[in-house]
């Protein structure tokens, strides 16, 4: 059985748990402190301290860089998801940068203004540390002293995304492909607090996200039946 290493509210495993849970496939789920990524580290053979990775039986699956989708095309090809079809190849690259940068960007940052109602007392020092290490001591404060700013420009930033819902359900084409999974996971972690909601000026990219967080993968649950 698959069991995904992670942290709950890590925009990156919100990506890989929903394509587990939109397969259908039994999974387990390992949660480990935010500060503690020893598991982590042991898997992989002293290679690798992101979240999330995978453990398939004996195989442990993690990323090779910023950009690689290691993870994702593993689960496809396993689980014939059709996440990743030739026809969108390179735009799915595009889109997948700029919703993993720009997007993230903000949205995480957004939803770590709360970060006192999602990190356990005993992670909340090596929580900071590592925030101020990466962004500048005092960041946190910083982040909700500007968050209307923030919020808007991520309303700003969202709008394309809105628009390509106009001529169909999911952002490429009929069905949901990576990109889907992936917004879906950046959006995830922005809304994980429960003190935002998605703007009322992109009804479409609200609807969207709805069904996203409850579709299913007909063709698997016909295999399975079969």
């Amino acid at each position: 059985m698959i069991d995904l290493v992670q942290f709950p509210w890590s925009p990156f495993c919100i990506v890989q748990r929903r394509i587990l849970e939109y397969s259908g496939v039994p999974f387990t789920v390992t949660n480990i402190p935010n500060g503690d990524r020893s598991l982590v580290w042991r898997l992989t053979g002293e290679q690798y301290y992101g979240v999330p990775i995978l453990r398939d039986g004996r195989r442990v699956v993690f990323e090779a860089d910023h950009d690689s989708q290691v993870i994702a095309t593993y689960l496809d090809a396993k689980l014939d998801l059709d996440l990743f079809p030739r026809a969108f190849a390179g735009l799915q690259t595009i889109l997948w940068r700029h919703i993993e940068n720009d997007i993230e960007d903000l949205a995480f940052r957004l939803n770590d203004i709360y970060w006192e109602e999602m990190v356990d007392a005993a992670d909340r020092l090596l929580f900071v540390r590592h925030k101020e290490r990466k962004f500048g001591r005092g960041c946190l404060d910083q982040w909700r002293r500007e968050q209307k700013s923030m919020v808007a420009e991520l309303t700003r930033r969202l709008a394309p995304y809105g628009e390509m819902l106009a001529a169909h359900p999911f952002l490429l084409d009929e069905q949901p492909r990576f990109v889907d999974f992936d917004l879906f996971g950046m959006l995830g972690n922005f809304l994980y607090s429960g003190h935002y909601r998605l703007p009322a000026t992109l009804p479409r990219l609200r609807k969207w996200y709805e069904t996203m967080g409850r579709i299913q993968f007909p063709l698997h649950r016909e295999k399975l039946r079969s």
